[in-house]
């Protein structure tokens, strides 16, 4: 049995609702919303799917399995098919028609994967995490800052597969602009993996301007006067959202590197050097983050020297004060023991002279204390 055979066998490309009815329906609407609260606008999850010549969108007639043989048969060109959270069965097909290597397939499917590249045979596999601010009027102890998602790329001589996780990350604008340079995207695919490498870590430098701003304003709020009574759960959920940022950046160096300096096949020499420069933003992202990072312990370290400030502050008040309030204590005290002989205790001025050295002694220690800084 034939490739395309076998592939309408596992996807049932010959019944209504297959692969080949959303390609259809992909061809006729090239331009969706991809941040659309649904798995996909066109009730699958498949995005869309065009192909390119000379870097020119090329209409096409017929289902996905007949576009691709087209495009190998001619040697010129490539299918991009865009996907968003496909299912094992819904990719099952796809994995066949390209010869997806079974590990790549299932980390596709599965998300939640660490950002890597991968080479099988003649296709790169590539792992992006996306980032995104998370609008919020006021930084709290619970509010989110950053959200991520992910985008899979499977590149060969003549496809690109994107699969998209997350309700962010959207590549209709990434489609778009390529389209307006021919030049860039005649390059082939490798192109379009170039452009979107560069998109995620665009991402990244914009987040950690957004991000700063938060920081600034914790950073602003910790050294007023008030500072000490800052929630320090604010500078805590600042650090772990930072951590969610890292964890997205940081692993990504190594494949951008590798495809920067590297030889591989399906990446042309010329492309290489775009990814250089992507490589010199993402090493910039990286400083940024490990910048804050310092910059928050250095916050939270300051912040809990000002409550320790603070708090001794308040233990000196309250010594002085105990201080002052022990003078009468003791004075009453001892007159209160309720001895018959005892100085003064008949006298007709004995109280109002008990009083006033009571008031003089605790005058004059509450004047020693506030020229001490005490009080």
């Amino acid at each position: 049995m034939s490739m395309a055979g076998n592939l309408r066998k596992v996807t049932g490309l010959g019944r209504a609702g297959g692969l080949r009815r959303v390609a259809r329906l992909a061809r006729r609407r090239p331009k969706v919303d991809l941040s659309h609260p649904a798995r996909s606008p066109l009730g699958s999850s498949v995005v869309n799917c065009v192909t390119y010549q000379d870097g020119v969108r090329v209409p096409e007639d017929g289902d996905l399995v007949d576009i691709v043989e087209r495009v190998r048969k001619s040697g010129d060109g490539f299918v991009w098919l865009g996907l968003h959270e496909p299912t094992d069965r819904e990719f099952a097909g796809l994995a066949e028609l390209f010869d997806l290597h079974p590990l790549a397939v299932e980390d596709a499917v599965e998300a939640h994967q660490r950002p890597k590249l991968e080479r099988y045979g003649e296709t790169l596999f590539a792992v992006f995490k996306t980032v995104c601010y998370v609008e919020h009027e006021q930084l709290t102890a619970t509010s989110e800052v950053v959200n991520t998602g992910e985008i899979m790329v499977f590149v060969g001589h003549d496809f690109v597969v994107t699969v998209r996780h997350g309700m962010h990350g959207s590549l209709g604008p990434l489609r778009e602009e390529l389209e307006s340079d021919p030049q860039q995207l005649a390059k082939g695919p490798a192109a379009v993996l170039h452009a979107i490498a560069d998109h995620v870590v665009d991402d990244y430098l914009t987040v950690t301007d957004s991000v700063q701003a938060d920081i600034d304003q914790v950073e602003t709020d910790v050294f007023a006067e008030n500072g000490a009574r800052v929630d320090p759960g604010r500078i805590y959920q600042m650090k772990r959202e930072l951590l969610e940022l890292k964890r997205a950046v940081a692993p990504l160096g190594r494949p951008i590197e590798d495809l920067a300096t590297k030889p591989i096949r399906v990446v042309a020499p010329e492309i290489q050097a775009y990814f250089r420069d992507v490589l010199d933003h993402l090493m910039r992202a990286k400083e940024q983050i490990a910048a804050f990072d310092e910059l928050l312990n250095s916050i939270l370290q300051a912040h809990l020297a000002q409550v320790t400030v603070a708090q001794n502050e308040d233990m000196r008040k309250i010594t002085a004060w105990a201080a002052v309030i022990a003078v009468p204590t003791m004075v009453c005290g001892v007159y209160g023991m309720n001895f018959d002989h005892m100085p003064e205790l008949h006298w007709r001025f004995g109280y109002p002279l008990v009083i006033g050295v009571i008031s003089v002694a605790c005058l004059a220690l509450y004047r020693g204390f506030r020229r001490n800084g005490w009080l």
